[in-house]
């Protein structure tokens, strides 16, 4: 291939002190209807009005744009996350901290995330929300579906979830509220955002 990278004169580091904080990914992983939606749309609140220049990426938000042409098989869920950590890595570059919210269900494909974004600018929270909770809040309908056969491949039901061993924070929806969850992923993100 006869591809060549542009070497642009603004580099991240530019970027990053512009807008006078660091760029990573805050990256939320849990069953469907666990909360992560929810959670990250509170972080990512707090952390504008700090001034923080953050951006979203939400599953079925990139589900109906970028990656309206995959589905729900291993293949096309595999690429689907390739795709968005790429997006990602590329708004981290502009000097963004990326708030993105997937179930990413396999700890493999959750490693090629990471791989891709980098260690140093991944951070992983598990929002650790029992099946039984996700189940009857079934806030999209989508369980039920599931339970009836109109879903295949549904995380949870007919096809597994990988629960993170050591993410970087993990957070109990059943024993904290989320209001102070946030507050606890904040206070976390805090060092990580000075620019040393």
């Amino acid at each position: 291939m006869n591809i060549v990278p542009h070497d642009f004169h603004i580099c991240r580091k530019d970027r990053q002190d512009l807008k006078k904080h660091r760029s990573f990914v805050v990256w939320f992983t849990g069953l469907s209807g666990s909360g992560k939606s929810t959670l990250a749309n509170m972080v990512e609140k707090k952390l504008f009005e700090a001034g923080i220049h953050t951006f979203s990426l939400d599953g079925d938000n990139i589900r109906k744009g970028l990656n309206s042409n995959l589905g729900f098989n291993a293949e096309d869920r595999r690429e689907n996350l390739r795709r968005i950590s790429e997006v990602a890595k590329l708004f981290v570059n502009s000097g963004t901290v990326v708030i993105a919210s997937f179930i990413s269900p396999l700890k493999a494909d959750r490693q090629v995330v990471k791989d891709i974004i980098g260690d140093d600018d991944f951070i992983e929270i598990y929002v650790n929300t029992p099946m039984e909770v996700c189940e009857a809040r079934d806030v999209k309908g989508l369980y039920k579906k599931a339970r009836a056969g109109e879903i295949r491949n549904f995380t949870g039901i007919d096809a597994p979830y990988e629960a993170p061993k050591n993410p970087d924070i993990e957070i109990n929806t059943k024993e904290e509220e989320a209001g102070k969850s946030a507050e606890r992923i904040i206070v976390f993100l805090q060092k990580k955002l000075e620019i040393k």
